[in-house]
């Protein structure tokens, strides 16, 4: 049997899973839990169910019982429209897309805004990372699907929210000890409590991973707090720290299918001669003031990071990376109470973010830094100014509203005179917009939205193609016009969602890579492009304890207008990177004394390669297996777990390396692995 035919099959049963709960749902109607749950990345903080977008919201249990945690993918796997590759390459961080935003990313995140307990981990230039995220003590993710820089401004394709936990009573001290294939080693503490008006969060996690691959291990150390002092019944400040040391992530690169075949766990000849990988060292610490009154809510943040990267190449000149980054900002929102009409929400808001980057480039000479090639400082300033309304007309309908003007200013001083000065400077002004309408009814939310979205390219990806320093003046920053229609419903025990979307996109911005850098990739702008989709999600909870949650995405992503930087034609070619079809199925059990199990199968339909369409890599049906069992013992709780990964020994490709010269686009996976650990807590 073919794996297409393999493929159909399973598809046809998640099929089958998804309309079964919803038929549920019309057979008897419950208390809606869903106006509970309340969402804060809207800005205008709304429930799950009313608010006029798709929005997922994945919560601590989800997070933590079970999860390896070596990347933010097994947490987020389950949420429609957000396809993610990269997990066991730690030094090109996860590549995230959602909506076909992020998939041009050759490492990091882009196109999407990261926050963390409402500090920005993405940068002014639009660059974000995942490699300081805690999961080991993060409470809730919060997922804003679709275009949304009338709330956040650059790169705002859609939003990720982290939230860590806060200080509990009563106050805990939780260990958690984990090892498994693949030399996976974790060690982590973890401390929790509150005393009078303080609480605390404090977590500290140790990892290890030798890699599946050649040249792929990394180790590192991760610190998160979070301090709350709460002044009165209205006001509170919090104090967020994060640290995060990691001295080795070694880089396997992409690989042929050729080599592939010969063996899977090879590494590229030129990442092992030349030693690529990165290191990196960071601290973050970050302020929030709220204030909350009858009058109105005001909310004050102040941030600052402070960030060592390292980074070797597989290539000589210029082949090795050296970046001292410190990145600040402030922002204020006031949110009208009762001055104005019972049924308006109005709030306004400004953000202030800068960017600070001393960037060298030097000659790699297999492995050991060479000749200095390039010496830059680099700048960048972000200014926003942003009003969000929300208006109630009746108990059937209401509207809400967004405007934001962004000003993003890029300088750059060349330092290294021997090829001329490349110095130069760059701005982009923005002004950008949404507006959704919500129809309620008993039985559920139909909501319908349009809003634009841009995205400027990044400092790296304002690199000269020709070698130079200073920025390449011709790229463009990429615009999205986005229109969306969904319907949510639910109860108690069952939630179901579908939305549909459409989006054109004009100078969306492409990586490729030159002949003459082999593994550094460079951007060109494609002239226009479309984006269609149709995103469902369906969760069901017996009170028997077991519950399915399934997630479908179909989206058909193509260039209509693009010629690029070197003469070659590809208007009417789909987006690289990205399936047409994918999705998750998760099947639980949970019962009072203890047992937890979690099934969970990701399913990722072929894909392409290149720009030009002609590598289709193949489908592919992974499935992994989690059981948590809790033991309590007055002031103990126990809990041992183990996970199987890839558990039915899929031959799949982690990451694919969208544009790679020679043929060199695949990361494979690993195969069957088993982790295993055990949370002590006293509380």
């Amino acid at each position: 049997m073919t794996s297409n035919s393999v493929a159909s099959r399973h598809w046809l049963i998640i099929l089958t899973l998804i309309g079964s709960p919803a038929t549920a749902y019309t057979q008897e109607v419950e208390e809606n839990r869903l106006d509970e749950i309340i969402v804060s990345a809207t800005r205008l903080e709304t429930t799950v169910l009313h608010a006029a977008r798709s929005i997922s919201v994945v919560d601590q249990q989800h997070i933590q019982n079970g999860m390896q945690q070596l990347s933010l993918d097994e947490s987020l796997a389950g949420v429609p429209g957000l396809y993610m590759q990269n997990r066991y390459n730690l030094a090109q961080d996860l590549r995230i897309s959602l909506r076909g935003f992020g998939a041009r990313s050759a490492f990091g995140i882009r196109g999407i805004k990261i926050i963390v307990d409402g500090i920005p981990e993405t940068l002014p230039d639009g660059q974000a990372g995942v490699d300081s995220i805690d999961l080991g003590s993060t409470n809730s993710i919060q997922v804003l699907r679709g275009p949304s820089s009338f709330l956040y401004g650059n790169a705002s394709g859609g939003v990720i929210m982290i939230e860590s936990e806060s200080g509990s009573r009563p106050s805990f001290i939780e260990s958690n000890l984990a090892v498994g294939g693949l030399g996976f080693q974790k060690y982590q503490l973890k401390a929790s409590g509150a005393a009078g008006k303080f609480d605390y969060l404090a977590n500290i996690a140790t990892q290890k991973l030798d890699g599946y691959r050649q040249h792929s291990a990394s180790k590192g150390t991760l610190l998160n707090g979070r301090f709350v002092y709460r002044i009165n019944t209205d006001d509170s400040l919090t104090l967020v720290v994060n640290s995060s040391d990691q001295p080795r992530a070694q880089d396997p690169g992409g690989i042929t299918a050729t080599q592939v075949e010969l063996d899977r766990k090879s590494a590229r000849a030129a990442n092992l001669l030349y030693d690529a990988g990165e290191a990196l060292d960071q601290q973050r610490v970050g302020v929030v003031y709220k204030r909350d009154r009858a009058a109105g809510r005001f909310s004050i943040r102040n941030y600052y990071v402070w960030r060592d990267f390292s980074n070797k190449l597989p290539f000589e000149s210029g082949g090795v990376v050296d970046l001292d980054r410190f990145f600040y900002g402030f922002g204020a929102s006031y949110t009208f109470g009762n001055v104005v009409p019972e049924q308006l929400e109005l709030l306004l808001g400004f953000d202030i973010d800068r960017q600070n980057d001393n960037r060298k480039r030097f000659d790699n000479e297999l492995g050991a830094i060479g000749s200095l090639t390039l010496d830059q400082r680099e700048k960048v300033g972000g200014n926003g100014l942003f009003v969000q309304s929300a208006y109630e007309f009746n108990e059937h309908w209401d509207i809400t509203a967004g405007l934001r003007y962004d000003s993003i200013d890029f300088d750059v001083s060349d330092h290294y005179m021997e090829d001329g000065d490349d110095s130069g400077a760059i701005e982009f002004d923005q002004l950008s917009f949404s507006i959704g309408v919500n129809r309620n009814f008993e039985q559920g939310v139909l909501f319908a939205t349009i809003g634009s979205s841009f995205e400027t390219p990044t400092t790296t990806e304002l690199a000269n193609p020709d070698g130079s320093g200073g920025f390449n003046q011709s790229l463009q920053p990429q615009t999205a016009l986005n229109y969306e229609v969904g319907f949510k419903t639910g109860t108690a025990r069952v939630f179901f969602e579908v939305a549909a979307f459409h989006i054109d996109l004009k100078d969306e911005l492409v990586p490729y890579e030159l002949p003459g850098s082999p593994g550094r990739t460079f951007y060109n702008n494609a002239g226009k492009s479309t984006r269609n989709g149709i995103e469902s999600f369906v969760s069901w909870a017996s009170l028997g304890g077991f519950g399915i949650d399934v997630s479908l995405t179909w989206s058909d992503f193509k260039f209509d207008d693009f010629v690029d930087d070197n003469g070659l034609n590809f208007s009417g070619s789909k987006l690289p990177g990205v399936p047409d079809i994918f999705g998750h199925l998760s099947l639980n059990y949970k019962n009072s004394k203890g047992l937890s199990v979690v099934f969970e199968t990701s399913y990722s339909g072929s894909l392409l390669a290149n720009n030009a369409n002609s590598v289709k890599v193949p489908d592919y049906l992974v499935s992994g297996l989690r059981v948590n069992y809790e033991i309590r013992k007055g002031q103990l709780l126990w809990r041992p777990y183990i996970g199987i990964n890839n558990i039915f020994d899929k031959q799949y490709n982690s990451n694919i390396r969208i544009n790679a010269l020679g043929g060199r686009y695949y990361e494979p996976a690993p195969e069957r692995n088993i982790y295993t650990g055990i949370v002590i807590r006293f509380q």
